[in-house]
């Protein structure tokens, strides 16, 4: 198979089963379709209740190791900002791509979800960015950055203009900038192995963790709660035999 075929193949997993959530599962942060019922809702959610290697998760007990630096190239190019029920997304422009130990991965989309999802020495902080990535193969991996209450956040005030507050609205966003503004200063990170923390909760997720918090305004994070109608945060999973790397 063609490595865009696989590729494709791999990114409309994830799109075709939310699609079925919204059409039938309807699944959500509280109430009948929460977190500890996903795996109830849909036979192509079974992963959020069997899998072992589950996101997010408490970042504890770090183990040391010699990661290599992941090399960033957003040249910053967006095409819209979408609103989908569940969290507000920037589908991003063919281009951007980070290089993580060798292997290169494409930025797809970044979203965010408050309070955080990952924890790390069992804190939680105020709101979480997923950037979200695929190599060639399909494989995914995701860049966390955590965000402390405190000054506002750049990055986030460049994208206010366009945040849309409606379930199913789409706006255009013109905010080079505003991308790399969300990434922290210091870029060491944790790695572990996990899975979307949406359903489907397919697992085989690389995930890349800043260390260092971002911040984000008290009123920025009360505007995210409620574009998102948060909190939008699945519960953290256990870390089973998994390891964390530092």
């Amino acid at each position: 198979m063609p490595k865009a075929t696989a590729l494709m193949i791999s990114l409309s997993l994830a799109i075709s089963a939310s699609a079925r959530a919204d059409e039938g599962a309807h699944w959500a942060y509280d109430g009948h379709g929460g977190p500890e019922h996903w795996a109830e809702l849909s036979k192509d959610f079974s992963m959020c209740g069997l899998g072992r290697n589950q996101s997010p998760v408490n970042l504890a007990g770090a183990v040391p190791s010699s990661l290599a630096a992941i090399r960033f190239d957003y040249p910053l190019e967006t095409s819209e900002i979408v609103n989908n029920g569940h969290t507000v997304q920037i589908n991003i422009a063919p281009g951007s791509a980070i290089d993580a130990d060798g292997h290169h991965y494409l930025l797809k989309q970044v979203h965010f979800h408050t309070p955080s999802e990952n924890q790390i020495d069992g804190k939680s902080f105020a709101a979480e960015a997923h950037f979200v990535h695929a190599d060639a193969d399909g494989n995914l991996a995701v860049v966390a950055v955590l965000f402390d209450d405190g000054a506002a956040s750049p990055g986030l005030a460049a994208l206010d203009p366009a945040m849309p507050d409606r379930t199913g609205q789409h706006r255009p966003v013109q905010a080079r900038n505003a991308i790399a503004a969300l990434l922290p200063p210091s870029r060491d990170y944790f790695e572990y192995s996990g899975s979307l923390t949406t359903p489907p909760c397919s697992e085989g997720v690389r995930w890349l963790v800043m260390k260092q918090p971002m911040t984000i305004s008290p009123v920025q994070r009360e505007a995210l709660a409620r574009i998102m109608h948060g909190p939008n945060n699945r519960p953290v999973q256990p870390l089973n035999a998994r390891l964390v790397l530092d």
